[in-house]
């Protein structure tokens, strides 16, 4: 797998130039998915990370256990904080990953109606959709940042 560089690391298996090859005629609800996961991991790749300022801010929790700023933040938040960017960006992975692996392909065999062919998941072997990608789509493909990148 190639290796795509990023926030300080590398991060294999994510150029995009050496991802699973794709059928030209991809799946319009994984297409979305797609555009999704990466637009996640793109805005979290030019986010600065907040470990740093958040080491510097748990310095300034006061006696009440928050850091006297416009909002309250608790040690927890600053913890959250500090690892999100991080965080997100292992998630986004994992998605891109998980799309990578569960995408169509013909099932082959005899079909009733040619230009619409049974299709399977290349991974799992599943009926297209499979449980993977159903999984995925249900859970972020309903979010409100996907209906803003379509």
């Amino acid at each position: 797998m190639g290796s795509f560089v990023g926030a300080g690391r590398i991060r294999e298996g994510l150029d995009p130039h050496k991802r699973m090859k794709t059928d030209n005629s991809e799946d319009p609800q994984r297409q979305r998915l797609r555009q999704q996961l990466e637009a996640i991991l793109v805005r979290t790749e030019k986010a600065t990370s907040w470990h740093d300022e958040a080491a510097r801010l748990r310095g300034l929790v006061n006696h009440e256990g928050y850091v006297p700023v416009r909002t309250r933040l608790a040690g927890e938040d600053l913890d959250f904080l500090g690892d999100a960017r991080d965080d997100l960006l292992t998630f986004a992975e994992l998605g891109l990953r998980l799309l990578d692996l569960h995408q169509p392909r013909d099932a082959g065999g005899i079909t009733s109606d040619p230009a619409h062919p049974i299709l399977r998941c290349r991974s799992c072997m599943w009926r297209w959709p499979c449980p993977t990608f159903r999984a995925m789509f249900q859970s972020l493909g309903t979010s409100r940042l996907l209906s803003e990148s379509a």
